[in-house]
């Protein structure tokens, strides 16, 4: 079991709060249960929800160090685990090709020697930790195996140094886009959550938080229409953090409204593919911005 750093779900709250992070009470009581249990988090969900950026404010409200291995297709365990410098282990049997091999068998498979990845550092590490394993759906299934005898005891065995065991067990956060599905074995070994993109009335938080000098009625007309794309069948939606750049990018112009042209001339800091912006301005109905937050803004059918 790790050793529990968050007092309660308030304290959850509350300190990531402060690193920046407006957490719901479902997201503040699986983030306090993966603490007090010791098990990792998976955190499933589209792309641009905040799942990395809730490992992040982990890291920074506990104090720990944040390491992250970003997953791929084709990743394999010398890339996430660990694996030995051959060139300096060539350059050290070429050099000492007179002495006993057992002497230098020994020296070339030690620690001098040993580069070391995210998941073997994460474990080794003595301080505080939270271990990011990003984008776990886009690892091989073969990379899930591996994650299974790391994640089930925290321990590591390299066959020319023996068993390696975590002294502190790492705060675990698993992230998924959810573009293939994780295996059966994976998941009972995780706390599972589900992030979708927050309520209208929490992204005006979090950009009024992330941007506090933009007012507070544009920032409300800012997650409407973001709101309303959102909507579309768009081939990347908007995430969070390019809502707080759009806020950020209305600041720096000096708009007090979302006009036509504004919105024009500024959605490509929101939108990254052409035919998603031709979509949405031919589609998205910019009156229906104005009202109170809590209606849906409009788009053509």
């Amino acid at each position: 079991m790790s050793d529990a750093v968050f007092e309660s779900v308030d304290d959850v709250v509350e300190r990531l709060a402060g690193a920046g992070y407006l957490a719901s009470d479902a997201v503040a009581t699986t983030v306090f249960l993966a603490d007090r249990l010791g098990k990792p988090l998976l955190v499933e969900g589209p792309a641009g929800v905040g799942k990395t950026e809730l490992a992040r404010a982990m890291a920074a409200a506990t104090g720990s160090e944040l390491i992250r291995l970003q997953c791929y297709e084709g990743i394999d365990e010398s890339r996430a685990l660990y694996e030995w410098n051959h060139a300096s282990q060539l350059l050290r049997i070429t050099a000492a090709k007179d002495e006993d091999w057992d002497a230098t068998r020994e020296h070339v498979f030690s620690e001098e020697f040993l580069l070391s990845r995210p998941l073997l550092t994460a474990i080794r590490n003595p301080d505080p930790t939270v271990l990011l394993i990003d984008e776990v759906d886009k690892a091989d299934v073969e990379v899930e195996g591996l994650l299974l005898e790391v994640l089930g005891d925290f321990q590591v065995t390299v066959p020319e140094l023996g068993t390696i065991t975590a002294t502190r067990t790492p705060l675990v956060v698993l992230t998924s886009n959810a573009t293939r599905e994780l295996s059966e074995a994976l998941k009972r070994r995780c706390l599972f959550l589900h992030l979708d993109f927050p309520a209208a009335e929490l992204e005006r938080d979090i950009v009024t938080l992330r941007v506090p000098e933009l007012d507070r009625e544009l920032a409300a007309s800012l997650v409407r229409v973001v709101g309303a794309l959102r909507q579309l069948e768009l081939r990347k939606s908007p995430s969070i953090a390019e809502s707080v750049d759009w806020a950020r990018t209305l600041l720096a112009l000096g708009a007090d409204t979302l006009t036509e042209d504004v919105v024009r001339s500024t959605l490509g800091v929101i939108l990254k593919y052409e035919p998603d912006q031709r979509k949405a301005l031919a589609e998205l109905r910019l009156d229906a911005v104005t009202g109170p937050i809590g209606e849906s803004a409009g788009a053509t059918a």
